[in-house]
């Protein structure tokens, strides 16, 4: 009997015989309704509190199902790992009779994991005892460091140096973050967002954006130009046509070079000087700037430009003589600075005279003056005294 179907109710003696066309059997045409209509096959028995079963009585399915041991899931994956064996072991052998204490499943796992790690165990052994568990632990350990250090370009953020293998490309997948103290070919000086584009712009496009305003990253990172070498280049990672189609937006600027590895940090900014050092190299930087606008064509050939450029010289020296003076040095750098602005008026003077030569050849007559009256040697007492960079070397590694 389906102990779910409540059992039909049979008709007792004394109940009278049920016309035809009436009552429940396969001559009635339909159900004659009535005050209590029985279940059909599909209707549940009643459901109290406890559901269908009552409390304490097994489910439909029978007993519950058997839990698995956690401590024999534990025993096999330390034997599979192998990093503690031990372990492993130890967790199996607790494992065994717990299982068997509470019925429980996972003897196969627990008895792997036992097998595993004392095997691990034995390797661990033996290789302390012929040496080659070292040697194994470096190869291991270098290689989480590699992976550990191996990041997309356009992670890197502003401060960090990496290596690049072989030559410096414009696109690459991955390049390698070292200490800056360590040999490294680049130095992230700050990124920026593409913006404005609805497509692809192309690759010059993106150039001309990277150059102008990585070349002004670079300056702000590296106050102290002193300190950079000569062969250092303003470098740039830019999207490629496949990345932009992923989203890819960005541009990491840094300085790089494909000479000598640089073996230190070119950081020299707010993050990394002080009050008087900040005060001197942003009022003297800008005579450099000035000095790299010189005009590609000599006064013989354009002497209207090359006196517009001497009359932004004479200003900007101008300007940092003023600027020296307006800052309250400590220590032993005011003397010097004091000096070092008296210089400056005086170079000032030759580049008014630069900026009104009536020709070429008077231009020509205070032009070397002019440039001799801006020698390095004028500042490097002063960068000495500041704590900066106090010598200037040239591509050869030799002071000028």
């Amino acid at each position: 009997m389906d102990p779910f179907k409540p059992p039909q109710d049979s008709p007792s003696p004394e109940q009278p015989p049920q016309p035809p066309g009436q009552g429940f059997g396969p001559q009635a045409p339909g159900p004659v309704p009535g005050p209590y209509a029985a279940p059909g096959p599909y209707t549940s028995p009643p459901v109290g509190p406890y559901g269908p079963y009552g409390p304490g009585m097994p489910g439909p399915y029978g007993m519950p199902q058997q839990s698995t041991s956690g401590l024999a899931v534990a025993s096999m994956v330390s034997g599979i790992v192998c990093c503690l064996p031990p372990l492993g072991l130890a967790l199996g052998l607790i494992a065994l009779p717990q299982i068997k204490k509470k019925q429980q499943k996972g003897k196969g796992m627990a008895v792997a994991g036992i097998v595993l790690s004392s095997l691990a165990t034995l390797l661990v052994v033996l290789g302390l005892v012929t040496g080659g568990l070292g040697e194994f632990w470096s190869g291991f350990k270098k290689g989480l460091d590699d992976a550990a250090a191996a990041q997309s370009p356009f992670s890197l953020k502003k401060g960090d140096c990496f290596r690049v293998e072989g030559k410096l490309e414009t696109y690459t997948t991955d390049v390698d973050t070292v200490p800056c103290t360590r040999p490294h070919e680049g130095e992230v000086t700050g990124n920026f967002k593409l913006a404005g584009f609805d497509k692809w712009p192309g690759e010059d496009a993106i150039d001309k954006l990277a150059e102008d305003r990585c070349d002004r990253m670079n300056s702000a990172y590296a106050l102290d130009t002193w300190a950079v070498p000569e062969d250092a280049l303003v470098y740039y990672y830019i999207p490629s046509r496949q990345s932009w189609r992923a989203g890819d937006r960005s541009v990491t600027c840094a300085f790089a070079t494909e000479e000598a590895p640089f073996t230190q940090s070119l950081r020299s900014d707010a993050s990394t000087l002080d009050a008087h050092q900040l005060h001197f190299l942003r009022t003297m930087n800008p005579i450099d700037d000035v000095i790299a606008e010189e005009p590609d064509e000599d006064p013989d050939a354009d002497l209207a430009a090359n006196k517009a450029w001497a009359r932004k010289m004479h200003q900007a020296v101008t300007s940092a003589s003023t600027g020296l003076r307006g800052h309250t040095w400590s220590g032993t750098s005011a003397e010097p600075v004091e000096k070092l602005a008296g210089r400056l008026d005086a170079a000032a003077a030759k580049w008014q005279k630069l900026a009104t030569a009536k020709d070429s050849d008077a231009y020509w007559e205070v032009y070397e003056d002019a440039y001799d009256a801006l020698s390095t040697d004028n500042e490097s007492a002063s960068r000495g005294a500041l704590g900066l960079t106090d010598t200037l070397e040239d591509s050869s590694g030799e002071s000028v």
